[in-house]
This record gives C-alpha cells, sequence and structure tokens, in this order.
C-alpha cells in the first residue's frame, strides 16, 4: 500500500470531478480501516479544490470536511482541519473547530486544531484561548497579530526624529566585496552632515553610531548599502534551550522595546529570519512564544509585518538585528517596473560611485535592463545626457517610465532597442562621444549568452571606439579577461558577490 505521501501526489494530480465525483464517494462507503489508509485523500481535496474549484465546489468540500470534524478517527479529523484554512472557513468552521477544542484530550490534535485556529481565527477564537492562559500560546499570538493587522495596519515613521541611544549600533549589510564603497559613502555623509560616527567595518557590513538626533530618512539618503538594522545584542549560548530563551530576552529588551515604539505607526509586529539557515519552524515557534510571553505588545506574524528580527550566525553566537521592512524601498521611489535579469540597486548605486562625478557627463549603458545604473549615474549629479541600449524592447519601454519616474529635469535621456555593436546607428552616439559607460552585462546565469566571452570582448573593443579620451568604463565583469585594447587601462579591480558567484567589479580609463 502506498504511503500517506505517495497516495497523496497521486491524488493531487486528478481533476476536480475524478476527486469530487470518484474518490469521495469511495471514501465515504468505506470502512474505517480503508478510510485511516487512504486519509491523504482529504489534503489532495483541499489542495486541487482551493486551486482550481469553483465556489459553489468549494462549499460542498467545505460541508464534507465540516463533517469529517466529527469522525471517530483523530488521524481524520487531524487531516480535516488543516485542510479547512485552505478551502476558505470562516465563522462556521471557526465555530467548529473551537467545539473540537473543547471536548479533545488528545494533545496532538489540539496542538492542529490550534495550527488551524491560527490561520482562521478571530475574536472567538482570541476569547477561547485568553481564558486558559497557557492552553495555545502560539495560536494566541497568531490571532491576536491578525486582529491588529486588519484592525490597525502598521507603517515605519521614516521622518521620526530619534535621540542618541547610547551604545546603539546601526549597522549596513551590503555584498561581500562591496565593503570599502559603502564605507566611503557613510564618511562622505558623516563629514557634510555629522550625525553618526563611525564603528567598524567587517564583511558585509559596515557599523555606525548616532552622535546626534537622526531618522530613518536620514539613513536611507545612502544609497550603496542593502539593508539597515539595528543591533540588539549578542546572544552566545548554544544550548537550544537556554538559546530560545536569550534570544526571546533580547527581542524583548528595553532597547528592542523604544526602537519598535518610537519607530513603529500602529500594531507592533514582527518576522522572525534565522538568516543563512533556511525555514526554522520549530524553533521560530519556541522563541516566539517565549517572546510572547515577556512582552504581550509585541507580536510575531509572518504577513505583512512591518519588522524583521534577523538573526546572523557569528563565530561568537547569535547576532539579533531589527530590520525595518519597508516596501518599496524610498530610496527606489523611480522604479515603476523591473525585468528579469536586472541589477540590484545597492550594486548600480555601488557601480556609480566607483566611477565617479564628472561634470557635463555623457552615459551610455549598453545593456541597460530597466535603466538602474543611468538612474544611480544621474543621482549622483553633473550628468547632461544618458543613452541606453538593450536588446529587448520590454526593457527599454520600462527604462523609459523608470527614468521619466526619477524626475532628473536637467538630464536627457534616449533609449533604443538595439544590439550594443550597432550603437553607431544612434544619432548622438558614435566614436568618442561618450565620457562614461557604464553596465552590469548579461552573465549566462539568468539570460542565456551564447558566447559570453566573445561578448565581454566586444564590450572592450566597443567602450574603446565610443569613449572620449579620459573617459571610463565601469561594469561588472564575470571573467577572468582583461581588454585587448591598449588604450584601455585598468585603474581598479575588486571581487564582488553577485549572488552566490563572484564577479569583478573594474573601472577603466581611456587614454
Amino acid at each position: 500500500m502506498k504511503s500517506d505521501k505517495d497516495l497523496y501526489r497521486q491524488l493531487r494530480n486528478l481533476s476536480c470531478d475524478e476527486l469530487w465525483l470518484g474518490e469521495v464517494p469511495l471514501f465515504n462507503q468505506a470502512g474505517p480501516a480503508e478510510r485511516l489508509k487512504r486519509v491523504a485523500l482529504i489534503r489532495a481535496v483541499g489542495v486541487v479544490f482551493s486551486a482550481s474549484g469553483t465556489p459553489a465546489q468549494q462549499t460542498a468540500v467545505r460541508d464534507w470536511l465540516r463533517k469529517l470534524l466529527q469522525d471517530p478517527a483523530e488521524k481524520i479529523r487531524r487531516y480535516a482541519m488543516t485542510a479547512l484554512p485552505k478551502i476558505g472557513a470562516g465563522a462556521g468552521e471557526e465555530g467548529e473547530l473551537l467545539s473540537l477544542l473543547e471536548t479533545t484530550t488528545v494533545e496532538r490534535e489540539k496542538k492542529f486544531l490550534g495550527r488551524a485556529l491560527e490561520k482562521i481565527g478571530g475574536e472567538a477564537t482570541l476569547a477561547a484561548v485568553t481564558k486558559k492562559p497557557g492552553l495555545l500560546p502560539q495560536t494566541e499570538q497568531k490571532v491576536k497579530a491578525s486582529l491588529a493587522r486588519t484592525a490597525s495596519p502598521s507603517a515605519i515613521r521614516l521622518d521620526r526624529a530619534i535621540d542618541p541611544i547610547p551604545g546603539l549600533r546601526i549597522h549596513l549589510r551590503c555584498r561581500k566585496g562591496l565593503e570599502a564603497i559603502v564605507r566611503a559613502e557613510v564618511e562622505e555623509y558623516i563629514a557634510q552632515h555629522g550625525k553618526f560616527e563611525l564603528l567598524d567595518f567587517r564583511s558585509r557590513c559596515i557599523a555606525l553610531t548616532p552622535i546626534a538626533p537622526f531618522t530613518l530618512q536620514d539613513i536611507y539618503s545612502l544609497r550603496c548599502f542593502a539593508t539597515l538594522g539595528f543591533g540588539l545584542g549578542v546572544v552566545r549560548e548554544t544550548d537550544a534551550e537556554k538559546s530560545v530563551e536569550g534570544l526571546a530576552q533580547v527581542i524583548t529588551s528595553p532597547l528592542a522595546r523604544q526602537l519598535f515604539a518610537a519607530l513603529t505607526e500602529g500594531s507592533i509586529r514582527y518576522r522572525l529570519d534565522y538568516v543563512e539557515k533556511g525555514h526554522q519552524r520549530g524553533a521560530v515557534r519556541q522563541v516566539a512564544t517565549r517572546a510572547y510571553a515577556l512582552c504581550p505588545e509585541i507580536l510575531n506574524d509572518a504577513s505583512e509585518a512591518p519588522w524583521s528580527v534577523d538573526l546572523h550566525p557569528t563565530g561568537h553566537g547569535i547576532s539579533v538585528e531589527l530590520r525595518p521592512k519597508i516596501t518599496p524601498d524610498p530610496r527606489l521611489y523611480y522604479r515603476t517596473d523591473d525585468v528579469w535579469a536586472a541589477s540590484h540597486p545597492p550594486l548600480a548605486a555601488c557601480m556609480a560611485r566607483v566611477a565617479g562625478r564628472v561634470d557635463n557627463e555623457i552615459v551610455w549603458d549598453p545593456f541597460c535592463g530597466s535603466g538602474v545604473e543611468l538612474i544611480e549615474c544621474a543621482l549622483r549629479g553633473g550628468v547632461k545626457k544618458v543613452f541606453g541600449t538593450d536588446l529587448d524592447a520590454q526593457a527599454i519601454t520600462i527604462a523609459q517610465a523608470n527614468f521619466a519616474a526619477a524626475k532628473l529635469p536637467n538630464v536627457t535621456a534616449q533609449f533604443a532597442g538595439v544590439d550594443f555593436l550597432n550603437y553607431a546607428k544612434i544619432p548622438g552616439l558614435g566614436p568618442q562621444s561618450v565620457t562614461l559607460i557604464i553596465t552590469n552585462p548579461p552573465m549566462g546565469r539568468r539570460v542565456r549568452v551564447p558566447n559570453l566571452r566573445g561578448l565581454i570582448a566586444n564590450l572592450f573593443t566597443i567602450a574603446a571606439q565610443a569613449l572620449k579620451p579620459g573617459g571610463r568604463l565601469v561594469f561588472a565583469n564575470p571573467l577572468k579577461l582583461d581588454s585587448p585594447d591598449r588604450s584601455l587601462k585598468l585603474q581598479s579591480r575588486q571581487t564582488v558577490d553577485l549572488g552566490g558567484f563572484d564577479c569583478q567589479l573594474e573601472l577603466y580609463r581611456k587614454e
């Protein structure tokens, strides 16, 4: 006999009619032993009908599942309560689950009832579980968070001024290899505005601390970092039980509460993320439940939470960071749309800084994608005109829309859907016509490139032709290939992690 998982895989490939008119009647007529053998049918029905069932069919399935909640077999009841949220349960189903919660004595069944009620529960569930403290603490927190999300949608206060907090660390994280560029941008900001002091500089992270009142908007005026997080502390315990207590105490510490309260509009909710460890559902449940016991006002919520509590493994424990989840990123106000394999905006900002600022700059991106590199260059200042070319017509449309949304009135832009080898056919482009070429070319990982080595060699050749004397080429080079044209002299090269593979961020200058 097939296992439950094997049978489920087989049944979920059937149509709604095949399940409802064929398999469900056989299941209903079978004896207790045979029903248990085919219990995977309940899961398959929930999944298939939630995806492709009509409203009338879903209502019929819901009624069937509610009847199964009264089945003598605990396993059948458990499968039914798991399937109900998928099919769209409401107050009636919530009432059935709460009635079962009152009568069951099976601990495993209580656990699955709690998980179902986490998804569909409302005021009735919250009232039921709070009457019995400790009955289903995770369910209580999830339902409370769901109700708070509906009643008081949350947002991050970008413009709220925060007084300096002694010992507060702000971590600006970036891709490996870009740390020096992010640090240089931070130092430039400090020289102009003060407000912060640089603390340290390590792999993928630059740490600073406030020395004057600041806002999140101040930090988001920096363009080269990827994410920011407030350091809440480090838990050094390696014992699992002790680390749960330590993490919960850090998440609900006075520092965390102060930041949550000052920077949150609406309910305080967070998502717990074990960075670099993948899904850790059991550990998340333990830590979140303990944190809720310490501070019921701070709610763990995986749905639309304005905050993420990121747990970063270190050589001496777990670093806990409070990261604002601001969507869209305020720095990307111009991004109306994106294209597959588009550049990571902080990388584009770093490339613009590597290029430097030159007055009356004429910039060309041969593989412009959604136009991010061109926009980041223009935002740096000094740019007079930009050209963007790409073989993808949709990319050109998106790049034009993004550039218009960037609102750069003193910069003219021209986009064309042509092969970069034919650049001289574009009015305004030709030999020695541009002062900067900046690009993140296709690398063959997300967009197929038949001859990547030939493409990079051609880029060097075209750059040597199109650049004015003294002009620069800044690009992400996926190959260990130097310019074959001697007029292009390498000025700098740094290895950057582009998400699982290394690339060279290079600056050439034309003599």
